[in-house]
């Protein structure tokens, strides 16, 4: 029996100095290499089919704007721009940002995304919910990059903050989208949506979240995440820990802590994360969700992690980046995801709107400054 205990033990401790001696060859080892224009490629070529998608048209020449595919785009474009040379907007992301605007200066002349009197109650108070939410986001995070917070940006905070609830289980957020789509637009979409407002509050340049005129909004935004926080699932909390980067107060310090410790607990033996594993998801055609690391899991666990503080050299988040470094489809740029609602064929448009967001988190997280 004494000799099963010392070899248990000096397994043990043989199998801890492998870890060891792994973590710090990553901690040490020189910045992954992937390939930054076949991603932008990729999502350039998406954004341009979306915008010329009939289905995504909407009233005055504009577009909708999908939690799948043009917010990702919005947010992960810009950072491609050092490894594409690009000097400035490219064409899709210039047409984006013009439908925003557009939309935004004709705030109560467009029609809501999904009016009711076609889609049924309430869904004109979700589509302006949500999309005020969105439109902020994006000119907040375009103005971020220029250094100054314009009238147009201004102007959707301005339509934004009207639309927050004030009283209820959803004061301090806003009505979104529900069609019983996972993640995004299902029952605890409400939280993913008040994450991106926090992100575009702590984001709009010139200390705009520090403004007198908004704090009481700014008070009830951060207190709905926070009362949220311990029971919406691991998803959203990776969502408010992103925000909490952006908008210091969005979550407690104990809270960051839980969360940041359940992720590790997730993480799969490859180095990423499975979408599968955020929540707990069920698709209507009983199919079973894919459990296997995805890049939308990975992209935004990785992304929240460093934008919470934890550096690249942090194991976890070092064995993540070389799992998206490892795991981008070398033919198409792009990294894959597979829908929560049902299965879908990958390689067509709709099939592809998962791997839209995959490809556009990985990118936030491979490009994070430290």
């Amino acid at each position: 029996m004494r000799h099963t205990r010392t070899f248990v033990a000096s397994a043990v401790t043989i199998a801890s100095a492998t870890i060891a001696a792994a973590q710090a060859r990553r901690a040490t080892a020189p910045p992954p290499s992937w390939n930054a224009p076949a991603a932008a490629g990729y999502l350039d070529g998406r954004m341009t089919w979306w915008l010329q998608w009939p289905n995504a048209a909407r009233d005055h020449g504009t577009t909708c704007v999908s939690c799948h595919t043009v917010l990702p785009y919005a947010l992960a474009r810009p950072a491609l721009r050092a490894a594409t040379s690009d000097r400035g907007d490219v064409d899709p992301e210039r047409r984006l940002i013009d439908n925003v605007v557009t939309r935004v200066r004709m705030w109560k002349d467009v029609e809501p995304f999904y009016p009711d009197q076609t889609r049924g109650l309430p869904k004109t108070s979700e589509s302006r919910g949500t999309e005020a939410v969105l439109n902020a986001l994006i000119l907040a995070r375009r103005d971020a990059e220029r250094g100054a917070l314009s009238d147009d940006a201004r102007q959707a905070f301005n339509n934004l903050w009207p639309l927050q609830f004030r009283a209820g289980s959803l004061k301090g957020a806003w009505a979104w989208l529900n069609f019983q789509n996972e993640p995004w637009e299902a029952n605890g979409s409400p939280y993913f949506g008040a994450a991106l407002a926090a992100i575009a509050v702590g984001s709009a340049p010139g200390g705009y979240a520090a403004s007198a005129e908004i704090q009481d909004r700014v008070a009830a935004l951060r207190d709905f995440l926070q009362r949220g926080a311990d029971t919406t699932h691991l998803l959203n909390q990776m969502m408010a820990l992103w925000a909490s980067g952006a908008l210091p107060g969005v979550l407690t310090p104990a809270q960051r802590q839980s969360i940041v410790e359940t992720a590790f607990a997730r993480q799969q033996t490859d180095g990423g994360w499975s979408t599968a594993s955020l929540g707990n998801w069920k698709r209507s055609d009983g199919t079973a969700v894919d459990a296997q690391s995805d890049g939308y899991a990975t992209g935004l666990v990785v992304l929240a992690l460093q934008r919470a503080g934890l550096s690249r050299a942090d194991a976890h988040v070092r064995a993540g980046l070389e799992w998206l470094v490892q795991h981008q489809d070398p033919t198409t740029g792009m990294w894959s995801a597979s829908s929560l609602n049902k299965a879908r064929d990958p390689k067509t448009d709709i099939g592809k709107f998962m791997s839209d967001a995959a490809t556009a988190y990985a990118v936030l997280a491979l490009t994070q400054n430290p």
